[in-house]
């Protein structure tokens, strides 16, 4: 059964072993960037950052990070506060194909709708790499819808989901 785990300083060490496939390395940003990113938004932005672990029971598959609120969605979106951004997430390569990620953002998007961990949110945003036809078709079919307009400013498409 796939569940996230909050980061702690019992199990971060879990998802800085994970890795993508090779041809994945350009979409993903290493989980210890991704730490070190938090880290930054936290105390120099003031944002609320949720990291986790995916994992299939005791083992780690996979990384998320789910933001509120962060500044620079303001900025390139012209999105308005309340909204929750899926800033980081994959799927250790040895795990792929299994519906783990599926399953995983289901989960987060239960968590931000259910249990709000610093308010309710109107929106969830994410942004993906247009060539990453694989993420492209999860969270299509998770019903982020894609706003191509917005493209041009972050280099990344941003797709958005109403909660």
């Amino acid at each position: 059964m796939i569940h996230l785990e909050r980061l702690t300083w019992d199990n971060y060490d879990d998802v800085l072993k994970l890795k993508v496939a090779k041809e994945q390395k350009e979409y993903i940003v290493p989980n210890s960037d991704s730490l070190i990113h938090a880290f930054f938004a936290m105390t120099e932005n003031k944002a609320q950052i949720f990291p986790f672990g995916i994992y299939l029971g005791k083992t780690p598959v996979g990384f998320m990070m789910i933001a509120r609120d962060v500044p620079w969605i303001e900025q390139y979106y012209g999105s308005p506060a309340k909204y929750y951004y899926i800033w980081r997430f994959m799927i250790d390569k040895r795990y792929q194909g299994n519906g783990y990620g599926k399953e995983a953002m289901l989960q987060a998007l239960d968590f931000i709708r259910t249990v709000p961990p610093a308010g309710e949110a109107e929106y969830c945003w994410l942004s993906y790499e247009p060539e990453n036809t694989v993420a492209q078709k999860l969270y299509a079919s998770l019903g982020f819808e894609e706003r191509p307009e917005l493209y041009e400013e972050l280099a990344e498409m941003p797709a958005v989901l109403k909660l």
